[in-house]
């Protein structure tokens, strides 16, 4: 990085694949799943749908989605070929994907999480922050957390603190309020 005001020249590659959701849970006894689900698209759960099902034991495949229905602000989901509670089961904790040529580019000055995850941040009084580590919805709007190897900081993502964003690049650039970083770190 040449100066605190440009962002760095690489360009980061995005990532191949989009979370959608993740499976919580088996759900009754004919091989149904809770799903929490990450996405706005509500087309991502209907049935026939197909996305890559990423489980804990690791050989990520692709499902197809045979039923589909909302249940307490999530789905409850039967894939095809999935017709017992064990293998039901063994989905939990399953991270469930689509490939990111399926998901439409956000509106301009609009981010999706996965855009903002693992962007180097700097401010411009107390320099180098960290990278993205998460994003929050608290009710109150976003919040970054953003850390390194010494802390963790919230950060509001608000339009006042941010001078420049690039996804593509990897970068965003704040101007934090006095005592933010002091006040609101906490150690990793």
């Amino acid at each position: 990085m040449s100066s605190s005001s440009s962002t760095p020249e690489s360009v980061r590659e995005p990532p191949g694949r989009v979370e959608v959701g993740f499976v919580r849970r088996a759900h009754g006894i004919r091989g149904e799943v809770l799903v929490e689900v990450e996405s706005d698209n509500p087309r991502r759960f209907a049935v026939g749908s197909r996305l890559f099902l990423n489980p804990k034991s690791g050989l990520t495949k692709t499902v197809q989605i045979a039923q589909s229905r909302v249940h307490k602000g999530g789905r409850i989901v039967r894939f095809e070929g999935c017709e017992e509670r064990d293998y039901a089961e063994s989905l939990a904790g399953a991270i469930l994907e689509v490939d990111l040529s399926e998901v439409a580019s956000a509106p301009q000055g609009t981010y999706y999480f996965f855009e903002l995850l693992d962007c180097q941040c700097r401010d411009r009084e107390s320099g180098d922050l960290g990278k993205v580590l998460g994003v929050v919805e608290d009710g109150g709007g976003l919040l970054l957390i953003v850390g390194d190897e010494e802390r963790n900081l919230p950060i509001p993502f608000v339009e006042q603190f941010i001078e420049q964003i690039d996804t593509k690049a990897g970068f965003i650039e704040f101007q934090l309020p006095a005592g933010l970083v002091e006040t609101c770190a906490s150690a990793s």
